[in-house]
């Protein structure tokens, strides 16, 4: 661990900070700036596009591909020197080609890096023009522009490329884990007590359908930019080129970008869809909660082991414990992101009037409960691969709950047009020991019964009930691939697959023990 990472404020840059090499190169500080880069960049050559060209860029319109190229390496190519250029200009200023003093502004640092950079392109054979138009770089923005275009695109890409494909892993693991599982009873409980038997395939596959579910939704949420000028209305566009049609053209980039642009905005976005896509985040999560705490239960009751690891200790006191640290640790950054989702959702669709600032600080937090997040999504896939089911333990503990076959015997005999059958198993049955012998001696009475007349089939047919295999329907539904394929869009489902593919390659061996 770096001097860094000791001197770090907070678990994501300190103790987890090797597990988010992924959450980093999408949203720390350096990400943010190279998007920025990305964003002006993509804008200027869009400007230098347009047909007819622009007069005053007439000269380098249309651009060459050559041209196209070195102007994308400046984001393709950016580097840790470049981000501190900027840096550097934004807090203190006299960065080489750059400002003398500070100019306490982030964006107007960006453009001012990128003006440094044609300059020196300029220098070079054929681009000598550059240098007459380096004025188009942020031509007609306001800083929003820029950020409220960077910040869909960094959530995108992470989420499409980062955030599904490990959603899905876990969604793989719990659907191979239920499959394999299929048909070994569980004795369920409700409210703490022993109830009417399932099977532990259907709890795990419970889980799958509900995230599937929330997967679908969140794959629905468009990413939007907002892209307008200083108040929405293109307004600088409009008085130097009137005769242009900047809405398309703004509509034409963002979507060029991957995303869809908001057509009526003040300064800055609505952050609605923003809001949804966490609301979403926060609904799975929630989820996953839920499934953390039936594990964890699940672990304490004996019916799950843990794989244990050389030289892991599991308590500093008590060496014989192995405890449920993963499905724990999950919980409590599940509990953390979800605080930190909602406060985002609540306050960024906020701002007085126009815009005031308060989105600028809370947005540069968005990558904290992804960082979370993706911590709790490890832990979890890594204490799903530790369970070893105790088939032994599992059949055990169900069969030494007879009274859960009470709700049986009554609606065979409710069938059978039995009056008062409820009633008579509640009087056998409720705050009583029920054993297999006990069970057994009520449908003996049943044979025998002077005024309840059953067919010896029925009496055959209420002896065979037994806790294990009064478990009811379950149908697993189609596997994680073919969902995936025709549930998601085209653009998520490519890496969801390859997650996968992945992690059935992982789990070969996983039943091995």
């Amino acid at each position: 661990m770096s001097a860094a990472t000791l001197h770090a404020i907070g678990p994501l840059d300190g103790r987890y900070r090797g597990r988010l090499d992924t959450v980093s190169a999408h949203f720390s500080e350096y990400a943010y700036i190279k998007h920025r880069v990305e964003v002006e960049i993509e804008y200027f050559i869009n400007l230098l596009k347009m047909s007819p060209p622009l007069p005053q860029l007439a000269s380098m319109s249309p651009p060459s591909d050559a041209l196209v190229a070195k102007l994308r390496a400046v984001y393709t190519n950016f580097t840790d020197e470049d981000a501190t250029w900027v840096k550097t200009t934004e807090f203190k200023g006299g960065a080489a080609g750059g400002p003398p003093l500070a100019t306490n502004h982030d964006v107007k640092a960006v453009e001012y890096f990128l003006k440094y950079k044609m300059v020196q392109m300029s220098s070079e054979p054929g681009l000598e023009a550059l240098i007459q138009v380096k004025e188009f770089i942020h031509f007609g923005l306001t800083s929003q522009d820029i950020n409220n275009t960077c910040y869909p695109l960094m959530i995108m890409r992470f989420w499409r490329d980062i955030y599904m494909p490990k959603l899905a892993h876990i969604v793989t693991t719990l659907d191979c884990f239920a499959r394999q599982w299929a048909e070994i009873p569980l004795l369920a409980r409700t409210h703490g007590q022993p109830a009417s038997p399932t099977r532990m395939g259907k709890e795990l596959m419970v889980f799958v359908h509900r995230l599937r579910a929330q997967m679908e939704l969140i794959d629905a949420v468009p990413h939007c930019a907002k892209f307008g000028g200083a108040t929405g209305n293109l307004n600088a566009h409009r008085v130097a080129y009137g005769d242009r049609d900047w809405i398309s053209f703004a509509n034409n980039f963002v979507e060029g970008l991957g995303l869809q642009r908001y057509q009526v905005t003040t300064q800055i976005e609505h952050y609605d869809n923003m809001a949804a896509l966490f609301d979403a985040c926060k609904r799975i999560n929630v989820i996953l909660i839920d499934l953390c705490r039936d594990i964890w239960t699940y672990i304490s009751q004996g019916l799950f082991k843990q794989k244990t690891k050389a030289g892991e200790i599991g308590s500093s006191a008590m060496p014989h414990k192995v405890n449920p640290i993963d499905f724990e640790n999950s919980e409590g950054n599940l509990g953390f992101a979800n605080a930190i989702f909602g406060h985002l959702s609540e306050k960024l669709p906020i701002s007085r009037l126009q815009r005031d600032l308060t989105d600028s600080t809370v947005t540069r937090n968005i990558g904290i409960p992804f960082g979370h997040t993706i911590v709790s999504f490890d832990s979890l896939i890594k204490g799903l691969m530790k369970l070893k089911l105790d088939e032994k333990a599992i059949r055990a503990d169900v069969n030494s709950h007879w009274e859960v076959t009470a709700e049986a015997i009554q609606t065979i005999l409710r069938r059978e047009a039995v009056d008062g059958a409820y009633e008579l198993l509640k009087e056998e049955t409720r705050g009583e020991v029920v054993t297999e012998q006990s069970i057994g001696n009520f449908v003996k009475k049943l044979e025998g019964h002077p005024t309840i007349k059953l067919s010896a089939g029925v009496i055959a047919e209420l002896g065979a009930i037994t806790p294990s295999n009064y478990t009811g329907f379950f149908e697993p539904g189609v596997e994680v691939e073919a969902w995936a394929k025709s549930k998601l869009s085209k653009t998520t489902s490519g890496g969801v697959s390859s997650a996968v593919a992945d992690c059935r390659k992982n789990l070969v061996g996983c039943f091995d023990y």
